[in-house]
């Protein structure tokens, strides 16, 4: 009689988990994009109705929404835009206030995502908040799919919302005040969640907290640049010092 080897090990041994297909990924991801994309809301609505307000077509926002995705920039586009301001001004701007996100490509989590499709649209997609969200303590597990997931969904809040700004723009009055503020609550809080994730690292924010004071006082004009340049030598030295092991005898 032929005895199979897993009865011998014991009995029938459990199959191997499979990891989490596209689909359980995509509900996970959409799970993890549901806090910022209800700050995209007002935002985007907000985009959306300065823009129809300036005079710009209603899917002028849509449009600039989906393919220049550059949040605050886009605020700064229309009023370019409407004063017909010379496409090397435009691009000048757009490099300052962009400029941010080569400091972050440093410790984006690209290396998990695989492709060169995917690659692609992962750096297209690196924003603000895709960033924060996917380099917490938490996202530390997260494989690739599910980072390009949450960054589609950030990018489809964006679009969809700065669309229907734009549709309904003529119904929001142009005094209406709060909507700016969003983007600062979803900064705070995205700092806070941050904090809390390097409760063992504290280091991190105080040396953000000392290279925007130093920016500030020693470069009061370009001061995000500088902060950003003065933050991230700060982090290699650190990460430099912390890495070396100490010499046996």
């Amino acid at each position: 009689m032929h005895i199979s080897p897993a009865v011998v090990a014991g009995g029938p041994q459990p199959a191997p988990e499979s990891p989490p297909g596209p689909a359980c990924e995509a509900r996970a991801a959409f799970k993890d994009s549901l806090g910022v994309g209800l700050a995209f809301v007002p935002l985007g609505l907000a985009l959306g109705a300065l823009a129809s307000q300036a005079g710009l077509d209603w899917w002028w926002a849509g449009l600039s929404a989906a393919l220049i995705y550059g949040g605050s920039f886009e605020f700064v586009l229309i009023g370019l835009v409407t004063a017909a301001t010379p496409l090397a001004s435009v691009a000048l701007s757009a490099f300052m206030v962009n400029v941010r996100h080569v400091f972050y490509a440093l410790s984006f989590p690209l290396d998990r995502v695989n492709g060169r499709l995917g690659k692609t649209y992962g750096t297209f997609a690196m924003t603000d908040e895709a960033y924060a969200l996917s380099t917490t303590e938490q996202a530390s597990s997260w494989p690739g799919r599910r980072i390009l997931w949450l960054q589609l969904f950030l990018h489809l809040y964006w679009a969809g919302n700065a669309t229907i700004g734009a549709l309904l723009g003529s119904l929001i009055p142009e005094n209406v005040t709060g909507l700016d503020f969003a983007l600062t609550a979803l900064f705070a809080v995205l700092a806070l969640d941050a904090v809390r994730d390097l409760r063992r690292d504290l280091p991190a924010p105080v040396l953000a907290v000392l290279s925007a004071l130093a920016a500030r006082l020693l470069f009061p004009g370009e001061m995000l640049l500088a902060a950003f340049a003065l933050f991230t030598a700060a982090l290699l030295a650190r990460h430099r010092m912390t890495s070396r092991k100490p010499s046996h005898a």
